[in-house]
């Protein structure tokens, strides 16, 4: 992945994923200070470089040179959404959180088994303990299973159980409330339950 640094911009022609910025017209979060004129970007690193920096590093167990690429992605991608947004917005701390939060799934999804995210729930723990070959039938089950749950459902459950994302990470992730992260989680864990009862997944 091409490292951007702050003042440059992505190649030509590379579009965001989508759900990293908010579509035309809906304005993010306002920060501190605008980004209109020279030295906008030098302003976003200088403000949101560090905790960026130890929230992606966490995300990715201390790989600080990946953590680093992430973040300046996040800090170019927000200052080219300028062109969008009405004059004078400047992204909050929490929206570029989840900017770079959702790099970094994406880059989840494209290299796992690779990939190592920070979790605290993950299929191996909440899994009964059972032989290797055993735990691959419960993690086909699991794909399989979600694909029968509504959209809400299966995503908050993707996020917790598939990716391993902490409650507030996954609540971050999709912008909506860790309460309502908490409910889904229950509600489609019951679900699963009621409908292949010889399976077992607790609750995160």
């Amino acid at each position: 992945m091409p490292t951007p640094v702050p003042g440059s911009a992505p190649a030509s022609g590379e579009a965001p994923p989508s759900g990293e910025a908010p579509p035309s017209g809906e304005a993010p979060p306002s920060g501190e200070a605008t980004l209109s004129g020279d030295g906008s970007i030098r302003r976003l690193y200088e403000e949101h470089h560090g905790p960026l920096l130890r929230y992606v590093s966490g995300l990715l167990r201390g790989d600080r040179q990946r953590a680093e690429d992430f973040v300046q992605e996040t800090l170019v991608r927000a200052w080219l959404s300028t062109e969008d947004q009405p004059p004078g917005w400047s992204p909050s701390r929490a929206w570029l959180m989840r900017v770079a939060h959702n790099l970094v799934i994406d880059w989840a999804r494209r290299e796992r088994p690779h990939a190592e995210i920070q979790h605290e729930h993950t299929l191996e723990q909440h899994a009964e303990t059972v032989d290797p070959m055993s735990q691959a039938v419960q993690r086909r089950f699991l794909v399989h299973a979600l694909s029968r749950l509504s959209h809400p459902h299966r995503e908050v459950l993707f996020y917790v159980y598939v990716l391993g994302c902490t409650g507030p990470d996954a609540a971050d992730a999709l912008g909506i409330p860790p309460g309502t992260v908490k409910s889904r989680t229950h509600h489609a864990i019951r679900e699963l339950r009621r409908r292949h009862p010889q399976h077992t997944l607790a609750a995160a």
